[in-house]
């Protein structure tokens, strides 16, 4: 498996922009399968991910082609199979998304129960429970989700918890069922909006995505040939805005959706980062926030926080990791508790490995801050954490060896060359299997 050589302590500078999400590129991928119509994305990203989901629609009988200048074209009318195997979803979590297009638009479907990071149990009953009150019968068989249901009818859902994937899953199979279907207590997140935005463009009728509430009025056919264009990545865009501050670098981030980062630039802001916001007059998707760095006379010290991860619009958990290495470098101790998964600390024992000083205690991590950080080699061990593992390298004394980062490239668009591009000193060296 591949590994990141990144020598530190890095000065960065330049401009870099921000990627397409990919948490709204992957559930928008899958509902294409609703649409009898030919879909155009402009502007997927270059992800293992988005290989991954397409790979996965393509065994189902998609036609997906990507076009000259970048854009990808999908077609759906003729799909040759309903299941998306184990070897298929064991990779990727939103694999298990196709489950609610397919019951909705052919009636059936066979999932295999999904995989991803393994950073909690993130358990799909949500899911299940939801598609149930649409009226699918649902059975558990062999690591399988079998599906089935003649034609889905309206219904009342109110999810336990604000499962952005069951929000998702459940507009998708709620567009092409019979009547108006209610969400309660639905996920708030931009990609929410973003997957609403795409479904309406498409003939269907989502209302209130991004409150509580969402209500789909369920449409015959999803017919309308559009081109649809995905919004910023968030959490990429903090990370880089993270990268900046860590090493006190003026550099710029363009691409931006400045309202949907405010828990996290609250956050930034509370521990004493400085940056200026450049808001586009002619487009709400592209901002640009720039880190200015403290003078280099000054001593700098970045102060600790006390900071609870939630869903939106709170600290989302995506970002946790990447700001421990930046709570490791303040003048004073932080804790950060998580809440939404179970085991999402494992870049914990790696960061301490390179000299930090955090003790975990349930599902609070108490950071010591002013801490000097060493080079050290480091295993990644899911996507985010390993976003804090090269956030962490910058600042590092030596060269930090960061293995298995087929991890950031499930998530993070050429981050090495993006890095390079911001002045960085890294090289990939191309691994084995393991």
């Amino acid at each position: 498996m591949d590994k990141l050589i990144i020598t530190g302590p890095s000065q960065l500078k330049g401009t870099i922009k921000t990627s397409s999400s990919k948490n709204s590129s992957l559930p928008i991928m899958v509902a294409t399968l609703l649409s009898e119509g030919t879909i155009t994305i402009n502007n997927l990203p270059k992800l293992k991910d988005v290989s991954t989901m397409t790979k996965l629609l393509k065994n189902l009988g998609a036609e997906i082609e990507e076009s000259a200048d970048g854009k990808t074209i999908f077609n759906t009318s003729n799909l040759k199979s309903y299941e998306a195997n184990y070897e298929m979803v064991k990779t990727m979590r939103a694999s298990f998304f196709v489950l609610g297009p397919l019951i909705a638009r052919y009636g059936r479907a066979t999932v295999s129960l999904p995989g991803g990071c393994a950073i909690g149990a993130r358990a799909v009953d949500i899911h299940l429970d939801g598609l149930a009150k649409l009226g699918a019968e649902i059975e558990l068989k062999g690591g399988y989700v079998h599906a089935k249901a003649k034609k889905l009818k309206a219904a009342e859902i109110i999810l336990s918890f604000p499962s952005v994937g069951a929000t998702e899953n459940l507009i998708m199979a709620a567009s092409l069922a019979e009547g108006t279907t209610l969400i309660k207590n639905a996920a708030r997140e931009p990609e929410i909006i973003d997957l609403a935005n795409f479904i309406n463009k498409m003939g269907g009728h989502v209302e209130g995505a991004g409150n509580s509430d969402i209500i789909i009025e369920g449409v015959s056919s999803l017919n309308n040939s559009i081109q649809y264009s995905v919004i910023p990545d968030r959490i990429e865009a903090s990370t880089f805005i993270i990268a900046g501050i860590i090493t006190n670098s003026n550099i710029i981030v363009q691409n931006v959706v400045t309202k949907h980062m405010d828990a996290i630039l609250d956050a930034l802001k509370h521990m004493g980062a400085n940056f200026k916001i450049t808001h586009n007059s002619d487009s709400a998707i592209n901002d640009s926030i720039e880190i200015i760095p403290h003078p280099s006379s000054q001593a700098v010290t970045l102060k600790g926080i006390h900071i609870d991860t939630a869903p939106y619009p709170g600290f989302p958990t995506d970002v946790q990791a990447q700001l421990m290495p930046l709570a490791i470098k303040a003048g004073t101790p932080s804790v950060i508790t998580e809440h939404i998964f179970e085991n999402r600390f494992m870049h914990v024992p790696e960061l301490n490995r390179m000299g930090a000083n955090i003790l975990l205690k349930g599902n609070s991590a108490f950071i010591e801050g002013n801490t000097k950080l060493t080079a050290a080699p480091v295993m990644c061990t899911d996507l985010r954490a390993s976003a804090a593992l090269i956030l962490a390298a910058l600042v590092a004394e030596g060269e930090t060896e960061v293995c298995r980062v087929y991890h950031l490239d499930r998530g993070y668009e050429f981050i090495d060359k993006k890095l390079t591009d911001l002045n960085v000193s890294v090289r990939r060296i191309p691994g084995g299997p393991f």
